[in-house]
C-alpha cells in the first residue's frame, strides 16, 4: 500500500505543469514577446535539474540492492 501511495505521488508530481525560470530570465523573455524561446528556456532549465536527480536516485538504488544482497547472505 505504500509504495502505491509512492508512486501516486511521483505520477502525479510529473504531470504538473512547471515553470523553472529564475527572474532575470523571464523578465529577459517577457520583454522580446516569443513564447517559443521562453517554452524552450524551460525545458532546458528542467532538463538540466533531471540529470542529477537522476543519477543520485540511480546511485541510491544502487547501494540499496547491494545492501539488501549483503544482509540475505548474512542471514
Amino acid at each position: 500500500m505504500k509504495l502505491k501511495i509512492i508512486l501516486f505521488l511521483c505520477f502525479y508530481l510529473f504531470i504538473l505543469e512547471t515553470n523553472a525560470q529564475c527572474a532575470m530570465c523571464r523578465a529577459v523573455l517577457e520583454s522580446e514577446g516569443n513564447e517559443t524561446a521562453a517554452e524552450g528556456i524551460n525545458d532546458g532549465i528542467v532538463y538540466l535539474m533531471f540529470i542529477p536527480y537522476l543519477l543520485v536516485g540511480g546511485i541510491g538504488f544502487i547501494i540499496y540492492k547491494k545492501y539488501s544482497k549483503f544482509n540475505k547472505k548474512k542471514s
